[in-house]
């Protein structure tokens, strides 16, 4: 198969092995170092993101140069086509640097309504999790699996997934623990490893703020392809960024949604 015969999807395969090869080797290496983004609090950046990003932005401008190219290191590519790759090379630095395995490589292809295909990849665990219109499927460990969200419906037997109290605001902490106190487990600091275990129906609910566009779209094209839901805190899209709600069925969705809004 020649190059540009290429399935996006193989595409987007590609660029996570790419990534995956440039990051392994700085992982839980004694002499990593990170440089923190922000002026005030925390943000860190390594050396393993940078080149991870320079690594599939090197093979799009091989198998895809008429697209463009969104990615949280370097600026932003336009391209011709009216398709971008939306890219973060490592997602949750954070976690990186602390030798945790629930950061991973998130590559979306998006077009002006949303992203169209998804990939979450852990290179470490050796785990891909993969969503398109016509497909939803891991692999890993394990073997190849489909991808299926649970049928939970209601908040008393869903398990939680969120970074806060690491992100947000004193408000939007308050409305995720409105929800918090509804549900059967809440666990902490997954990055963007929990959107995954949603998609494999591990967990049920993920609730985020301050996101970016590279933080949120791979994960929505990969848990609708899995049957689950995913907006903003008031029901609309949230690819561009912001507060995000991903819930296994629409009807635990709308009830986490009437608790991140109630007013009482």
């Amino acid at each position: 198969m020649t190059q540009t015969a290429l399935s996006d999807m193989q595409v987007a395969h590609q660029l996570a092995d790419a990534a995956g090869k440039v990051i392994l080797p700085y992982f839980r290496s004694s002499d990593l170092g990170a440089e923190n983004k922000l002026s005030e609090g925390f943000d860190p950046v390594t050396i393993a993101d940078r080149a991870a990003e320079q690594a599939m932005r090197a093979l799009l401008a091989e198998l895809r140069p008429q697209d463009g190219i969104l990615g949280e290191e370097f600026p932003a590519k336009p391209g011709t086509s009216g398709r971008t790759w939306v890219l973060d090379p490592i997602d949750g630095t954070r976690g990186f640097i602390s030798g945790t395995p629930t950061w991973g490589v998130l590559i979306a292809l998006s077009q002006d309504a949303g992203p169209i295909l998804g990939v979450i990849d852990q290179p470490y665990t050796a785990e891909r999790f993969s969503g398109s219109a016509d497909l939803a499927e891991m692999t890993g460990p394990l073997g190849r699996r489909p991808l299926k969200t649970r049928a939970i419906q209601d908040l008393s037997e869903a398990i939680l997934f969120t970074t806060f109290p690491e992100v947000g605001s004193p408000e939007e902490r308050a409305g995720f623990e409105r929800v918090a106190q509804q549900v059967k487990l809440t666990r902490y600091g997954m990055d963007c490893y929990a959107y995954a275990l949603l998609a494999a129906g591990q967990v049920d609910l993920v609730i985020e703020a301050g996101l970016n566009a590279y933080d949120i779209q791979a994960p929505i094209a990969v848990i609708e392809a899995a049957g689950g839901r995913v907006t903003d805190w008031q029901g609309g899209p949230v690819h561009e960024g912001g507060r995000a709600l991903a819930a296994a069925t629409p009807e635990l969705h709308a009830a986490a949604l009437q608790r991140l809004n109630w007013q009482g």
